[in-house]
C-alpha cells in the first residue's frame, strides 16, 4: 500500500512475475483471499501490476497467488501471506542539506505524516562515475558524515527509511557534493619518449596524469625545469588546457612538444588550487647500451602483454629501479607509448591495452641508480598476432665469379614484417633451397651460391619467413663469369718455374764457394774490373792447378779473350840492381819519365779506377806492387796499355 507525501493509498498493488515465456498463448489470473475461503480474483495484464482495490477484501490476514491456464492445463504458485497494516510503504526520504567540508547529508522522513514513529534509514554514496555502489550503512539518525572522501571530488548519496511499522521505501533521488580540495600529494610519474631504441638521438619528455587520489582536485597546470649542459636552466609554466600549447594531454598521459636536445635532467610538479607535488627529477640516458644486457621475454595477446627478465648474477648496490618501456613501431611520437617502474628486485611487469595484431611492438628494458643515472639495457620486438611478411625491397647478385655469386638484400622494414623475422629461404628453382638465419642486430644480409657453372643465366629467389609462415618472393637473375684458361697457365708457368729454381739453386751454390770453385760467376756478379796486374785469368789458372773442383765450371771469357804465347825470359837477379853510372842529359828526362809515369799508376792515373773493386787479394797484392813500382818501371816502358792492365808480369809467372 504507497504511500506519498499526501497520504497513503487504500489499495493493494501487486507485482507478478509470469516467469520464462511458455512460447504458448497462456492466460494469468490473480487470486486473494483469508485462509479458508477464496474472495476474488483479477486478471494480471501484461504490465505485471495489479491492483486489488479496498472493496474486495478485508482487513487482516490475506493470502495472494498467481494461476496460469494453457490448452495444455494449469499451474499455481506460491502463495504470499501478510497482514494488511504489514505493507504500508512509506515515501522516500528526501535529503535537505549538504555540506562540502565535512562532507555531510541531511534528510527528512514522513513517517510522522503517516502517523508512525521513525524507523531506521540506510545510506549509500559512491563517487560519480562508479558503476557499483559501495555497501551501505544503517542507522536511526536523520544525517549522515563520510569519512575520509577523496579530495575534489563529486560524490552521490541516497538514502531510503521505514517508520515503526511497514515496509521499507524506495531509494532517494540521487544527492551530488564534491568534496574539498587539497594540495596534491605524491610525484608525477616521469619519463622519455625517445623513439626506438637503440638508434634515437632526440627525446620528448612526457609523464602521467596523477590519479584523483593524488591531484587532491583540479590541476591547473605543471611547472617544468629543464637543466642544460652548458649549466643554465629555463623554467616553463605550461597549462594543460591549451590546445596548441608546448603541451598535449589526454586522459592519461601529458607530453611536451619542445625537444629535450643539449639537456642533462629535467624536474616536473603537478599544481592546483591548493598547492604543487613534490618536484620529479630525471637524468637523460646515457647513449649506448649498458654492460648488463638482460634478455627480455614476452607473451602477448590483444589485451595483455607480460615481460620478464633475468636478475643480474651479482646484486647491484646502486640500482634503485628498473623501467619497462614499450611503444608501437611507426608511430607518431606520444603514441602507443607506456612504461612501468618497478623495484630493483621485480622481474615482471604487465601491460593492458589494446596491441594491434601484426603490428610491431618495441620493448625496452632500462635501469635507474640511485644518483638518477639512466641505462638502457636491451630492446625486443613483439606482436600480438604475427601474420606473413611482405617481399624483401631489394634483391641483387653482389659479386659474381665462374662458379659462385655473392648475394645480397635489404630487410623488410619493420612496418610490413608483419611479425618477427625468423629465417630467409634463397633458392635456385624448387629444389635447391638454402635456409639462412636472420640476426636482427644486422638486418641486411649477404649470402654466397657455389657450385655454379661458369657462363650460365640463372634466376634466385628469396623468402622472408615468420612464425605465421614465408612471405612473397623476390627474385633476382645473374650470369656467372666464364671459365679462365688455368691449364694453359700452368703449361707455361711449371716450366719456367722449375727453370728459376735450377738457377737460383746454382747461383746459391756457387755464391757459397765463389772462392773456390766459381770465381768467374762472382766476378759475373759482382760486376768487378779485373786488376791490370792480377787478372783472374791468370788466378784462374793457378786455381786450376791446386784446385780439382774449378774443373767443374765454365771459365767466363774476359773481354778480347785472344791471348798471344809469352816468351818466357830469365832475368838476372842483377839486372833489378841500380849501378852508378853516369849518363848524359838526354837520358835524365827519360828516367825521370819513367820515375813519373810509376808514380802516375800507383796515383789516380791508371789504377785508381780498379783499385776500387778489387778484393781482398788484389788488395795486398797492390801492396806488393808499390814496392816493385820502380823495378817495373823499366818494363813498362816497353808494355802497351792493353799489357798493363789485363797482362801478368815476368815476376808472377816466375812465381808460378
Amino acid at each position: 500500500m504507497p504511500c506519498d507525501e499526501k497520504g497513503c493509498s487504500s489499495n493493494i498493488h501487486c507485482t507478478c512475475d509470469p516467469g520464462p515465456d511458455p512460447q504458448i498463448t497462456t492466460n494469468y489470473s490473480l487470486h486473494w483471499g483469508t485462509t479458508n475461503s477464496e474472495q476474488g480474483h483479477v486478471t494480471c495484464p501484461t504490465s505485471s501490476i495489479s491492483v486489488i482495490h479496498r472493496q474486495h477484501f478485508s482487513r487482516g490476514e490475506l493470502h495472494v497467488w498467481l494461476e496460469a491456464k494453457n490448452k495444455h492445463g494449469s499451474a499455481k504458485s506460491r502463495e504470499n501471506v501478510f497482514n494488511t497494516r504489514d505493507i504500508i510503504k512509506p515515501p522516500s526520504p528526501n535529503i535537505t542539506l549538504g555540506h562540502q567540508e565535512p562532507l555531510e547529508i541531511k534528510w527528512r522522513s514522513y513517517c510522522g505524516e503517516l502517523l508512525l514513529s521513525m524507523g531506521s534509514c540506510e545510506i549509500r554514496n559512491r563517487a560519480l562515475g562508479n558503476l557499483v555502489w559501495p555497501e551501505h550503512e544503517t542507522g536511526y539518525h536523520d544525517s549522515y558524515t563520510l569519512e575520509s572522501p577523496l579530495p575534489d571530488t563529486l560524490y552521490e548519496f541516497q538514502v531510503r527509511c521505514d517508520c515503526s511499522e511497514g515496509l521499507m521505501s524506495d531509494w532517494s533521488t540521487s544527492h551530488r557534493i564534491r568534496s574539498a580540495e587539497k594540495a596534491p600529494v605524491g610525484k608525477l610519474d616521469i619519463w622519455m619518449d625517445c623513439g626506438l631504441l637503440p638508434a634515437s638521438k632526440d627525446c620528448s619528455l612526457t609523464w602521467k596524469t596523477l590519479p584523483l587520489s593524488q591531484a587532491c582536485g583540479a590541476i591547473v597546470g605543471y611547472e617544468v625545469k629543464l637543466l642544460y649542459n652548458n649549466s643554465t636552466w629555463k623554467l616553463l609554466n605550461l597549462s594543460p588546457a591549451e590546445t596548441r600549447g608546448p603541451l598535449l594531454c589526454n586522459e592519461t598521459q601529458c607530453r611536451l612538444t619542445s625537444s629535450l636536445k643539449d639537456v642533462s635532467s629535467v624536474s616536473a610538479s603537478a599544481l592546483n588550487s591548493r598547492g604543487a607535488t613534490a618536484p620529479s627529477h630525471l637524468a637523460m640516458p646515457n647513449p649506448g647500451k649498458d654492460g648488463d644486457v638482460r634478455t627480455i621475454n614476452l607473451k602477448m595477446n590483444e589485451e595483455n602483454l607480460t615481460v620478464a627478465w633475468d636478475l643480474p648474477s651479482k646484486p647491484l648496490s646502486k640500482l634503485k629501479e628498473y623501467v619497462v618501456q614499450c611503444k608501437q613501431v611507426e608511430s607518431r611520437l606520444g603514441q602507443g607509448f607506456d612504461w612501468v617502474k618497478v623495484t630493483n628486485n621485480q622481474t615482471t611487469v604487465f601491460f593492458k591495452g589494446h596491441f594491434i595484431k601484426h603490428t610491431p611492438f618495441q620493448v625496452s628494458l632500462f635501469k635507474i641508480s640511485h644518483n638518477m643515472t639512466v641505462r638502457y639495457l636491451s630492446s625486443v620486438i613483439g606482436y600480438s598476432l604475427e601474420g606473413i611478411p611482405s617481399s624483401v625491397p631489394s634483391f641483387q647478385a653482389f659479386s659474381i665469379g665462374s662458379t659462385w655469386v655473392t648475394l645480397f638484400w635489404t630487410a623488410v622494414p619493420l612496418s610490413k614484417q608483419n611479425g618477427v623475422i625468423q629465417y630467409y629461404l634463397i633458392g635456385l628453382g624448387q629444389e635447391n633451397v638454402s635456409n639462412v638465419t636472420a640476426h636482427p642486430q644486422s638486418p641486411d644480409g649477404t649470402y654466397t651460391l657455389n657450385l655454379l657453372n661458369p657462363g650460365q643465366e640463372y634466376e634466385v629467389w628469396i623468402r622472408a619467413v615468420t612464425k605465421a609462415g614465408p612471405g612473397a618472393k623476390a627474385t633476382t637473375t645473374f650470369k656467372t663469369k666464364q671459365s679462365e684458361n688455368h691449364d694453359l697457365l700452368k703449361l707455361v708457368l711449371l716450366p719456367l718455374l722449375f727453370i728459376s729454381l735450377i738457377c737460383a739453386a746454382f747461383v746459391c751454390f756457387c755464391l757459397v764457394a765463389e772462392n773456390k770453385m766459381c770465381p768467374q760467376v762472382n766476378l759475373l756478379f759482382n760486376g768487378k774490373v779485373p786488376d791490370p796486374r792480377n787478372s783472374n785469368i791468370f788466378r784462374g789458372m793457378k786455381h786450376q792447378m791446386i784446385d780439382p773442383f774449378s774443373s767443374i765450371c765454365i771459365p767466363i771469357p774476359e773481354p778480347h779473350p785472344d791471348i798471344s804465347v809469352l816468351e818466357v825470359v830469365k832475368i838476372q837477379p842483377d839486372a833489378f840492381t841500380s849501378k852508378p853510372k853516369e849518363t848524359s842529359d838526354q837520358e835524365e828526362p827519360r828516367e825521370n819519365a819513367v820515375t813519373e809515369e810509376c808514380g802516375r799508376m800507383d796515383g789516380s792515373h791508371g789504377r785508381e779506377e780498379y783499385s776500387k773493386m778489387v778484393d781482398s787479394d788484389e788488395e795486398r797484392d797492390r801492396e806488393e806492387d808499390k814496392e816493385d813500382c820502380w823495378s817495373s818501371s823499366e818494363e813498362d816502358q816497353f808494355t802497351t796499355g792493353y799489357e798493363k792492365h789485363f797482362m801478368p808480369t815476368a815476376l808472377e809467372i816466375l812465381d808460378v
